[in-house]
């Protein structure tokens, strides 16, 4: 189910909550772990039935290699090919589901063959929780995860606010809060903040995100040529649609996941007022960058081998990065670009290139949005036809900007703006405001406008984009 919903808001999460703390007063926590298993297992399955065997399947085989991997027994040859099977398992699971299709499509446009693959349908969350047990079973080789019981591992993968979307969570931060006995007790302060930064977060994907939606459809799903104001428009609002759309459900998910006293990572931290490209990433989508870095980057072989070692690594795990978002060239494209990107930075600040902060800014931000583009875009011809028409700045179209269906364009792209600049994030206001009762105002105000606004904008159908990845 979805987190903007009525199912969610008004039933699954109160009665989860309200039932996982009774059998922790009442019964035993390890019943109540049960139950946020079975309710997670439950909100998983919610889009159906299908894939739930997938995921308990997954769970068995990651939790007894890890198990093996942390065993005493294993001679270092057999850890080693323990590890590479159970790292096989996963990346050739997620590589049929997510690229089969990809490849065999590519294969018969190469050769010239006609190969079939029936359509895969890609199974919900498979990407995030992949890296998860990924992450999980390399720790387990290092001997990191030794005491986990199948309990907690299990809850680990499926606590259903970081299930679907992320953030990507790795076990050092959230095993052991599970078997914190606090976890079990009711905490009427972070149940505060939970729905404080929930209601924030749902705010941020109804009111903002899905309004921007509609501009974005304009200039990237429609066929034609575009005029430069409206390509100006469909790139920069898919430049906010995307962050407050994600943003927005990584705060519901952190929220969601306060209620039971379990803390999830940050996963933005106002990335559009980085001022170089490595301060974007260390912003942005936090959770995954120190996945790829951790995981990828480092295995490569980092820094340790030289500077032109260094930039070639940067610029894999960057193409890892855009292929892991989805089987296309054009994220593959995306991914490049800001591989390239990231070692110009590196080439730039090594040489002791400077530029005042302003500018910096302006660059970024610039790039940052242009290569949205790439990543939105359904190929390379539709992300050419955008370009190309925000270039032609002597159509005549600015004078649209005056219309009042492009001032209201205008207008919100402004207050987008002035929000992602100079906003405290949802996080830092829900935690950090001295007045309680200015925090549970805004918050009330903000969850009860978007459960109004969901009956009668999206009539409660709006999904996360990042669903699609």
């Amino acid at each position: 189910m979805l987190f903007n919903s009525y199912e969610y808001l008004l039933l699954f999460l109160p009665t989860t909550a309200a039932i996982f703390f009774l059998l922790n007063r009442f019964v035993s926590t390890t019943v109540a772990k049960l139950w946020l298993v079975a309710a997670s297992l439950a909100f998983y399955s919610w889009w159906g039935l299908a894939y739930l065997p997938l995921i308990i399947i997954s769970i068995l085989v990651n939790y007894g290699v890890g198990t093996a991997l942390g065993s005493s027994y294993l001679a270092p040859f057999s850890r080693k090919a323990v590890l590479a099977a159970g790292l096989a398992f996963n990346i050739v699971l997620l590589g049929y589901f997510k690229y089969a299709n990809f490849v065999v499509d590519n294969t018969n446009s190469l050769a010239g063959t006609s190969f079939h693959l029936d359509r895969i349908v890609l199974p919900l969350a498979i990407s995030f929780f992949t890296f998860q047990k990924i992450a999980y079973l390399i720790d387990s080789y290092h001997r990191k995860t030794v005491g986990y019981n199948f309990l907690s591992y299990a809850l680990f993968v499926t606590f259903f606010p970081q299930l679907i979307a992320g953030p990507i969570v790795h076990h050092r931060e959230i095993v052991p809060q599970f078997s914190d006995p606090k976890a079990a007790l009711l905490h009427v302060g972070n149940i505060a903040t939970g729905l404080c930064i929930l209601s924030i977060g749902l705010f941020k994907k109804v009111m903002i995100a899905d309004t921007f939606a509609g501009y974005v459809s304009t200039g990237f799903d429609t066929e034609g040529a575009l005029q430069c104001v409206d390509a100006w428009a469909a790139s920069l609002s898919y430049s906010f649609q995307l962050y407050f759309d994600f943003s927005g459900y990584t705060d519901m998910a952190i929220g969601s996941a306060l209620i039971f006293n379990i803390r999830l990572p940050i996963n933005f931290n106002s990335p559009y007022q980085a001022t170089d490209i490595q301060d974007f990433w260390r912003r942005w989508h936090i959770t995954l960058s120190r996945f790829l870095r951790d995981y990828v980057y480092i295995p490569l072989g980092g820094n340790r081998s030289g500077e032109l070692s260094t930039y070639l690594n940067l610029f894999l795990t960057f193409l890892v990065g855009g292929l892991w978002h989805g089987a296309s060239w054009m994220f593959v494209i995306w991914g490049g670009m800001h591989g390239v990107a990231i070692v110009c930075h590196r080439v730039w600040s090594r040489y002791g290139g400077q530029m005042p902060a302003a500018l910096a800014w302006f660059v970024t931000f610039s790039f940052v949005n242009l290569t949205w583009i790439f990543f939105r875009a359904k190929d390379l011809n539709s992300a050419k036809r955008v370009l190309a028409s925000m270039i032609n700045v002597l159509d005549g179209s600015l004078l649209k900007m005056f219309d009042i269906q492009q001032r209201h364009a205008t207008l919100l792209i402004g207050l987008g703006f002035v929000i992602v600049l100079f906003a405290k994030t949802t996080v830092e206001f829900c935690t950090e405001a001295r007045n309680l009762e200015r925090t549970s105002v805004v918050s009330g105000a903000a969850l009860a406008i978007s459960l109004i606004a969901m009956s009668f904008v999206t009539a409660g159908v709006s999904e996360f984009l990042y669903f699609n990845f």
